[in-house]
């Protein structure tokens, strides 16, 4: 994982929002979320980069937000989100899978925490006016995005001058090996090969974009950003670990 600093009844899928294409990752996401919930127990204290990995506690990339706009791409079950709400931030969540969306409703009735959560692509932020956010965060999303550069776009005009887009993503070395092969260090495809990766996970499978370091922040200077840092962390020390743990990552980083 590489890190870049640069009580409601369900309401119908229309009152989300309106997504243009469901893609198959959102269906995926749609069928996998309870399993993912129950398995990434994910906190809601602190926002989190990805299971196993330093938490913003430790990494400090977005900073304080009280008082502040913040936008969640890809805000999931809504944990970060509901983080965010408790330091006084006024949060917006989108996602494209209206499963997480609504954990994330219900976690956020659960804490009493106010997040307008809305259902669509991670690219479409019409709903924003230019130059009105203070900080937008991504934990894991942007990896299951083809297309970063129209995010990064959009992103850069929906934040205000000088503010961050704090997120992380799987870093491109992951996809050279099988983390579930018994030799999982063996090198599996090119790094330089981005077509679509497919991840199974308990029988749902996901397809998954690799973005080269380069790719990245070529990506990132056409949308006119200024790169600040470039982190891989590594995983956090003892345990416990998360149910998607391998030993691999101790060695190439997630």
């Amino acid at each position: 994982m590489s890190t870049l600093l640069g009580g409601h009844s369900r309401p119908e899928p229309a009152a989300w929002g309106r997504l243009g294409d469901v893609t198959d990752n959102a269906t995926a996401w749609d069928r996998y979320s309870s399993a993912y919930q129950a398995a990434a127990r994910l906190p809601i204290d602190v926002a989190h980069y990805g299971p196993d990995l330093p938490t913003e506690a430790d990494l400090r990339l977005v900073g304080v937000v009280k008082g502040k706009r913040v936008l969640d791409l890809g805000c999931g079950g809504g944990q970060a989100a509901v983080c965010f709400a408790k330091q006084g931030a006024s949060v917006t969540g989108v996602d494209f899978s209206s499963e997480q969306l609504t954990y994330a409703r219900q976690l956020c009735d659960a804490e009493g925490v106010k997040v307008e959560l809305r259902y669509g692509d991670l690219a479409d932020l019409a709903f924003l006016r230019s130059d009105s956010v203070d900080v937008v965060f991504s934990a894991g999303a942007l990896g299951f995005v083809e297309d970063l550069g129209r995010v990064f776009r959009q992103v850069h005009r929906v934040l205000k001058v000088g503010a961050p887009i704090v997120f992380s993503l799987p870093h491109p070395a992951s996809a050279l090996i099988d983390e579930d092969s018994d030799q999982p260090l063996l090198v599996r495809r090119a790094y330089f090969d981005q077509s679509p990766i497919t991840v199974e996970r308990e029988g749902t499978n996901f397809e998954v974009y690799p973005h080269t370091f380069a790719d990245l922040f070529m990506g990132l200077m056409r949308a006119s950003y200024r790169v600040e840092a470039i982190l891989e962390p590594e995983p956090v020390s003892g345990g416990p670990r998360s149910a998607f743990w391998r030993d691999a990552f101790r060695l190439v980083p997630r």
